[in-house]
């Protein structure tokens, strides 16, 4: 148990002084210090503590702790989630390629959905399977984390999972082997209207940047003359693989990201290495606030070298560099934060300074993440290949902002299988399945005016309830006003606007019958063409992605907004 505490303290020491922060001695004498007196306090309580402590537990809370306090990306893997590591670095994992999820109305885990050319895809598996065993061991009682745990395992091995479909009411055995996994990188690509390809890019993973470059002289042969890279939800991955998508349109030689850091291996250019297969066809990137790290990077640069229009929300602000795997002692690693991303204009991506709300917060954590950012008039200016003026202050401004529709509160209950306990939306749709054994192309599936009038029937007779924020919003004013002194003169008033938001929900299904029709449209086009059509389907009502080729098919207006003016 000791030697855990030795080897901790040990590393810290080391940390500290290979940071060059021995020339302090104020600093050194206070690190000492409190190492010295983290020791005794563990000692004490080892020695003297009601209850025996368990020290991979007690430690690894002080560890997770302090390394929560510098910032969310600095994180402690112990020898016992070396895979989760992995998993991290790679995107790779070992099991059967298939997202699960509680059913709430049935409490077991079913099947959600099954990823293609994967496993559970190729074994016969679908959408609300019910999950009763895996080898001997029960499932039916079971957490998503725990049957999701013995679904992986080495690539590889085989086991027994038995299932209910709930479709025919059969159970079904499946003698199914594990398989690495690797999520594809790409969704989907394709050249849609007016010859504008499209393409869907879900993370950076490994060799993403072979398969965009591909999929892009792929469209390119069939006659593209613009093209749409979809960044949306890209929550980032591999540097280098975002290097190599950008030298796809831009020169050889050109710095695309600096990394600075405390110590100089920290440090570090990035540079385009090839010659670029296209630096004149018109770009349009897709960015959300989910857009994050290496997408900012991809996206950033392409804005600050004039090379494409970005167009949606700000990104997330993931601008600070990670030393992926630094060795522990007992086959531990830490994923530790070395230094930061400066983009060509030399901006950094950064949203949030962790040091400034450590110091403000009194070393604790707090704050939220738009509170935290810096306002554009307090942002620093820089400046793009051409002259136009970007800022930093966190995450990429978009060159064209365009807001998406929001998901009206009623969908997302519907949607939300840890919200609807009725599980109405996944009902309806697996008796859709069980009546349709296929249906049209995934970029002309619509659910009609019939099939949704009895979807509402079904969701009428369900018992189906949800949290109304309006009412929310009343009650909390009726609230104020009582304590404010302001109810009884509004009362009449206050009377009127309650019976004119009394809960109606057959009235709520047809004002947002549009946004559920497609909600339903992609779950299904997800079971007859897998995640692929459910991205071309949802195209179709993509505000961001019809604004997208709207400014391509304007080359005066898209030429404008790069040259700024």
């Amino acid at each position: 148990m000791r030697k855990l505490i030795y080897a901790f303290l040990l590393f810290a020491a080391v940390a500290q002084t290979a940071y060059g922060q021995t020339s302090d001695d104020d600093h050194s004498f206070r690190v000492a210090k409190n190492m010295e007196v983290f020791n005794a306090i563990y000692r004490d309580l080892d020695m003297m503590y009601v209850d025996t402590l368990n020290a991979d537990e007690v430690v690894g809370v002080a560890i997770d702790a302090m390394l929560s306090s510098l910032d969310p990306y600095t994180e402690y893997y112990p020898s016992d989630k070396e895979e989760e590591l992995k998993m991290m670095m790679t995107g790779k994992y070992a099991g059967i390629g298939s997202l699960i999820r509680y059913n709430q109305a049935l409490k077991q885990v079913v099947i959600d959905e099954p990823y293609e050319k994967m496993p559970a895809a190729e074994a016969g598996l679908k959408k609300g399977d019910i999950i009763l065993s895996i080898d001997d061991s029960v499932m039916t009682d079971k957490s998503v984390t725990y049957v999701s745990e013995h679904l992986r395992g080495e690539a590889g091995t085989t086991f027994v999972l038995k299932i209910k479909r709930p479709t025919t009411g059969k159970k079904m055995t499946f003698k199914i082997t594990r398989r690495s996994i690797q999520m594809p990188s790409i969704s989907y690509y394709g050249i849609k209207e007016d010859g504008i390809g499209y393409l869907n890019l879900t993370s950076f993973n490994e060799g993403c940047s072979k398969e965009v470059r591909r999929a892009f002289l792929e469209m390119k042969r069939q006659g593209m003359r613009a093209f749409v890279l979809d960044l949306r939800n890209n929550g980032g991955g591999a540097v280098q693989e975002a290097v190599s998508i950008v030298n796809m349109f831009v020169p050889k030689g050109q710095t695309i990201v600096r990394t600075q850091g405390k110590l100089a291996r920290a440090s570090s250019e990035y540079k385009t290495t090839v010659e670029p297969i296209d630096t004149l066809m018109p770009i349009v990137v897709l960015v959300n606030s989910s857009t994050a790290s290496a997408s900012e990077i991809t996206c950033g640069s392409m804005q600050d070298l004039d090379r494409a229009v970005v167009m949606g929300t700000r990104t997330y602000g993931k601008g600070l560099v990670q030393l992926p795997n630094l060795p522990l002692p007992y086959n531990g690693n830490l994923k530790l934060t070395t230094g930061k991303y400066y983009i060509p204009s030399g901006r950094c991506i950064q949203a949030i300074n962790y040091k400034k709300r450590r110091e403000e917060n009194g070393g604790k954590r707090g704050g939220s993440l738009y509170g935290d950012r810096v306002p554009d008039s307090l942002a620093n200016v820089f400046y793009t290949a051409n002259g136009r003026e970007v800022r930093d202050g966190g995450g990429i401004k978009p060159d064209v902002e365009i807001l998406p529709d929001s998901l009206p509160n009623i969908a997302y209950y519907l949607a939300s299988s840890g919200l609807d306990s009725t599980e109405v939306m996944l009902n309806w749709e697996l008796d859709y399945m069980k009546k349709h054994p296929s249906i049209a192309p995934a970029s002309d599936f619509d659910i009609t005016d019939a099939e949704y009038e009895d979807f509402k029937q079904c969701v009428l007779k369900s018992g189906f309830n949800y949290d109304r924020e309006s009412g929310k919003y009343l009650e909390d004013l009726v609230k104020w006003a009582k304590f404010e002194g302001y109810y009884d003169g509004a009362k009449a008033e206050f009377d009127a606007l309650e019976a004119k938001l009394t809960h109606n929900l057959a009235h709520e299904l047809d004002y947002n019958k549009e946004t559920i029709k497609q909600l339903l449209a992609a779950d299904l086009v997800s079971v007859y063409y897998y995640n692929r059509g459910a991205v071309e389907n949802a195209l179709r009502h993509d505000k961001q992605w019809k604004e997208a080729v709207r400014l391509l098919n304007h080359s005066e207006e898209y030429e404008a907004i790069l040259k700024g003016s």
